[in-house]
């Protein structure tokens, strides 16, 4: 596999390890994706372990095979239980520390933790740089050596962010490709910012393809503001949005939680609008715009008004009134999920869900 590292000793055993976790994550977990999704997760985890660009689409029949004799092994081991890795001593597979001691003479680091619905999330990737951002401790990541399906770009463990190259890039390019009209004029607008649009008007792509490295430097730089924002102290704290997804995994409860922490990080002076705002980084806003979907496009709603305005004005004082105007309004939301959260403990179940739709998931036509 091209974007897996050749195993050498005396790391071998452990990255190898870690894959299989990864795997058997993948096989008790696939569910939780829609099986459009679950489909573009698999066509990139093909497209990674084969080293092959965003860009590059794989033989259909050959990519078919693969899904198919993936989902086979899924059937083999979607009840096995995750992999103790190896050591001095076995390792619980959440333990960062002990496994970085042991990577960190290969410049590699290991990450480890929970996504969407629970999924155990893993990976082992090279260390390009590491730097301060704004206050925070940040490691970017380049060629990656052990990935799940779900390969989140960025995350944030025991106070440092990382913030993965190689997820970024495929995460870019299908936003890019998939254009949904609602936010078509945002997408084009930031797409000229860069100078990728043609004198028809529209994308040209053999232009992007030449400059998208440059475009995704400029980009990881705005995103990595979203993990910035997600380490400032705000109304939904990690501990109750935990609880929140423990206690309704799976459910457009768990969906709201998530995208509430996502908003409030965003729109956090320190977040990633506050910071597009304040460096005037107007293909950011508009990527932000349209790339915004699904239950935060919803909580979000002033946004794309925001962005449409700007484009015609230039006036950022209209995308800094729409970023505080959503602030204050998901603070009183996230302050009920905090009341909830703290609930749980010793309400029933079904009471806390009930209170749940008709607060929040009522109002906002979610439920």
């Amino acid at each position: 596999m091209a974007g897996v590292m050749t195993t050498r000793q005396p790391i071998d055993k452990l990255l190898n390890a870690i894959r299989e976790n990864c795997a058997i994550s993948d096989a008790r977990d696939n569910g939780i994706f829609s099986l459009c999704i679950l489909v573009l997760k698999l066509r990139n985890l093909y497209k990674w372990e084969n080293g092959l660009p965003p860009w590059e689409e794989p033989d259909p029949g050959t990519l078919l095979d693969w899904i198919e004799a993936r989902e086979n092994s899924w059937l083999e081991k979607s009840s096995l239980g995750l992999n103790l890795l190896p050591g001095k001593s076995p390792v619980d597979p959440f333990s960062h520390a002990p496994v970085n001691r042991i990577l960190e003479k290969h410049s590699l680091v290991y990450g480890a933790g929970y996504g969407r619905s629970l999924k155990a999330i893993f990976f082992v990737a090279e260390k390009l740089e590491e730097r301060e951002v704004d206050g925070c401790r940040t490691i970017i990541l380049g060629q990656e050596h052990a990935r799940e399906l779900a390969a989140p770009f960025a995350m944030v463990q025991e106070g440092i962010i990382f913030f993965r190259t190689e997820p970024f890039r495929y995460y870019f390019w299908d936003q890019i490709q998939e254009m949904r009209p609602s936010g078509r004029d945002s997408l084009l607008f930031a797409l000229d910012r860069y100078g990728l649009i043609g004198k028809n008007g529209l994308l040209d792509r053999e232009r992007l393809k030449a400059r998208f490295e440059d475009l995704i430097l400029g980009e990881m730089e705005t995103f990595v503001r979203h993990e910035v924002g997600e380490l400032q102290p705000g109304p939904l704290d990690g501990a109750s949005l935990r609880k929140i997804i423990a206690h309704f995994p799976d459910s457009p409860v768990e969906l709201v939680a998530r995208g509430l922490k996502d908003l409030l990080a965003d729109t956090h002076e320190k977040g990633l609008i506050g910071h597009i705002i304040a460096h005037r980084k107007e293909g950011s806003l508009g990527f932000y715009s349209a790339f915004l979907d699904g239950v935060r496009k919803t909580l979000f709603p002033e946004i794309r008004p925001a962005c449409a305005a700007f484009i015609a004005s230039r006036d950022w004082e209209e995308v800094d009134r729409a970023r505080l105007a959503c602030r204050q309004r998901l603070s009183d939301y996230a302050a009920l999920l905090t009341d909830i959260a703290g609930k749980i403990d010793t309400a029933p179940r079904e009471e806390l869900h009930s209170r749940v739709c008709r607060e929040i998931l009522t109002p906002l036509g979610l439920n």
